[in-house]
């Protein structure tokens, strides 16, 4: 059986500083129902992007007053269907059925939001189909329900296409039922104010992490496909604002966390070395 989804209540504001037009398209594609396909690396911030979306429209808004506006699963090669949808369940003498994630989501006019879906069996992207076009119903096998999805209900899922295998690259079938959204890591002044915010450190520091974020992406020109993530950055700043050696904390959440290859650990070390003053 899969993890239990994230059930977000969103009663404070996600901090999610914006890049472009991102949170327009965002507004205009829910006001439409359309859903949302997010692309970009991991760790740049599309999972706090859909919980700030989540809390502007729900709760900034109050354009719906449930429990809990946002259904977050990340999908794994594990997660099947019934893990989505349901599944009946044996209560004392009785066999009760229980709504999956996607099903509650569905049925209370939530977000679901399906993280990394390309990881998920293909069977299971399958499903979603019927929710991504003028039907907007979910079909329930077990129970031969069909259930029309709420009319505030929204599926927006995410993966990232730099990393995916050919073998694990989104269909077209599926892509072509979504408006799209490409992220990238932001720049360095931009990443600096998120750095600061999120870790609680000084803005030299945050700038100076911001400056290693930027030099260890450009060594994707040499061969290193990942860069740091801005998330292992604001890791390293919250080791330090921990009262981490700044140095110490870089080895530990940058230099040891992107890559397990002693060259690539090396060119990276290097660039702490010349950023970090010891």
């Amino acid at each position: 059986m899969s993890e239990a989804p994230n059930l977000t209540d969103l009663k404070e504001e996600p901090y999610y500083k914006a890049l472009g037009d991102e949170v327009e398209v965002f507004e205009a594609a829910y006001h439409a129902r359309l859903p949302v396909l997010l692309k970009g690396p991991t760790g740049c911030g599309k999972t706090r992007f859909v919980e700030h979306m989540a809390w502007r429209i729900y709760r900034r808004d109050n354009a719906v007053d449930i429990d809990n506006p946002l259904m977050t699963i990340s999908c794994h090669e594990d997660l099947t269907a019934t893990d989505l949808v349901g599944r009946y369940l044996l209560q004392g003498d009785a066999t009760l059925w229980s709504d999956g994630p996607l099903t509650r989501a569905v049925r209370t006019g939530a977000i679901c939001y399906l993280d990394e879906i390309v990881e998920a069996r293909k069977d299971t992207t399958v499903l979603i189909h019927s929710l991504t076009d003028h039907r907007r119903i979910l079909p329930i096998e077990k129970t031969g329900e069909l259930v029309s999805a709420h009319p505030d209900f929204l599926l927006v899922i995410s993966y990232n296409p730099g990393y995916q295998s050919v073998l694990k690259d989104l269909k077209p079938s599926t892509r072509q039922r979504f408006a799209s959204l490409t992220f990238d890591y932001p720049d360095r002044e931009t990443e600096s104010e998120i750095i600061a915010h999120e870790a609680d450190i000084d803005a030299t520091t945050a700038e100076r992490l911001a400056v290693i974020g930027e030099k260890v992406r450009n060594l994707r020109e040499h061969g290193f496909e990942e860069g740091v993530s801005t998330r292992l950055l604001i890791y390293t700043g919250a080791l330090i604002n921990g009262g981490i050696d700044p140095r110490r904390a870089a080895d530990i959440a940058i230099v040891g966390a992107v890559s397990d290859d002693a060259t690539v650990q090396e060119a990276i070390a290097d660039i702490v070395d010349v950023v970090l003053p010891a």
